[in-house]
């Protein structure tokens, strides 16, 4: 089967697609993916066919504008109560998050393109990037069958429900919805109707293992999580073991997650080499050396494959990013987390409550405290133990292997449900 992958360009959303990508060509079904043109090479990079559509989106300019804006909504929120979230809350997340972000990276460029190459190749199933609805609208234009492919808790589909609800006890013609507006505009254009299935897909691929994913009871097929860290090369210190133990400080692609201060930051790890371990940190090695000299135990490297690394590790502090966390959980690494940001703090809850880390509140932790977790993951042998144990379960998820004839069922059954006409 023909099988089209749109995805917004951006890296850390597009590798966790990777996997599954590889194992459907494996399979023999022909895969285009399907992003923005100055993504081209990350796409042809991994392996796989790029299908360029639209314009460069202009998500950076955007959250240059609104993005501390859109930060209130994002920051530290309590993701066990949807009841917790009121109308003024729901509304002013989607009344940012429509015309800053779902609309800046499926712009009417990236849409009209996609929709346009879709009813030209007829793909016969689109999995999507969930934020990427495009997608969505582009298979329903074409009558191919479709679903998301999540790569962390899906929050689409949770806050849209919250948002629906607190809708309904709006009074009548008091009840604006800026997402389905937008859709409504975007999709019409090629005669495709509204309906919540724009938003959550026909059914979902989940790569979050089912005891941490939200509770939603969408159509879900789950997918095991294949660590994925683009074009990487084993550095020649990584080709052995190391002469102690090594304990990586990641900060993602978003800065250090206890401060932006460079100097701070620095004297942090001037703490933390008090541990008796090499503490290897993803960082600018020559921006932290401006603000001194680094002790002879950490490490500091631009970038290191996650995937590697991590597998010599015995512990990692970081952000609560998906990628770092799920490639912790897949080699059973103790996670001290320092969360920030939507569903990173549930992650770091749900990985504490299952003694497989500990969870460290962004903005009050000191050096010494993060020192002193350190020190406390790595001599008590019960967070290897959890740590272990998830990873048993983690790799007990079906592979992309075997996900790949569930999608081939699935779409037998969805292919040309909703078809409209080229001409719409």
């Amino acid at each position: 089967m023909r099988v089209l992958i749109p995805a917004f360009a951006h890296t850390s959303h597009f590798h966790g697609l990777v996997p599954l990508a590889g194992a459907l060509r494996a399979a023999g079904h022909d895969v285009r993916v399907a992003s923005q043109p100055g993504f081209a090479d990350t796409i042809t990079g991994a392996g796989l066919t790029a299908v360029p559509v639209g314009a460069d989106h202009r998500l950076l300019e955007a959250m240059q504008e609104k993005g501390a804006e859109l930060q209130k909504y994002s920051a530290n929120i309590d993701l066990s109560r949807p009841e917790g979230f009121d109308w003024d809350y729901l509304f002013n997340l989607f009344d940012l998050s429509v015309p800053y972000f779902y609309s800046v990276i499926n712009d009417d460029s990236f849409v009209e393109g996609l929709v346009e190459y879709a009813r030209h190749w007829q793909p016969d199933l689109v999995l999507w990037e969930p934020y990427t609805f495009a997608g969505a609208i582009a298979a329903r234009a074409c009558g191919a069958a479709h679903a998301r492919v999540l790569g962390a808790s899906d929050l689409n589909a949770y806050f849209r429900r919250a948002f629906v609800e607190r809708l309904g006890e709006r009074p009548a013609g008091e009840r604006p919805d800026p997402l389905r507006d937008w859709l409504t505009d975007a999709a019409g254009r090629y005669g495709v109707s509204y309906d919540e299935e724009l938003v959550v897909g026909q059914w979902t691929v989940d790569m979050l293992p089912e005891r941490f994913r939200l509770d939603l009871s969408l159509p879900t097929v789950p997918l095991r999580y294949v660590p994925y860290n683009g074009a990487a090369v084993v550095p020649d210190w990584l080709k052995t073991a190391g002469t102690r133990r090594r304990v990586c400080l990641t900060t993602g692609s978003t800065g250090t997650s206890f401060t932006a201060d460079p100097a701070v930051f620095h004297r942090y790890l001037q703490v933390l080499a008090e541990v008796d371990a090499e503490i290897v940190v993803t960082a600018d090695a020559a921006a932290l050396q401006e603000a001194g000299p680094l002790p002879e135990n950490v490490r500091a490297v631009g970038f290191a494959p996650l995937d590697v690394l991590l597998e010599d590790c015995s512990a990692v502090i970081h952000h609560g990013g998906f990628g770092t966390w799920s490639t912790a959980l897949y080699h059973g690494v103790p996670q001290v987390m320092v969360p920030f940001v939507w569903d990173t703090v549930l992650r770091a809850q749900q990985t504490a409550a299952a003694g497989a880390g500990l969870y460290l509140r962004e903005g009050e932790v000191t050096a010494e405290e993060l020192r002193d977790s350190v020190a406390r993951v790595l001599a008590e042998p019960s967070f290897l133990d959890q740590a272990r144990r998830l990873r048993d379960e983690v790799r007990a998820e079906p592979s992309p292997r075997d996900v790949v004839t569930v999608l081939e069922e699935i779409t037998a059954g969805h292919r040309g449900v909703g078809t409209v006409a080229a001409a719409g």
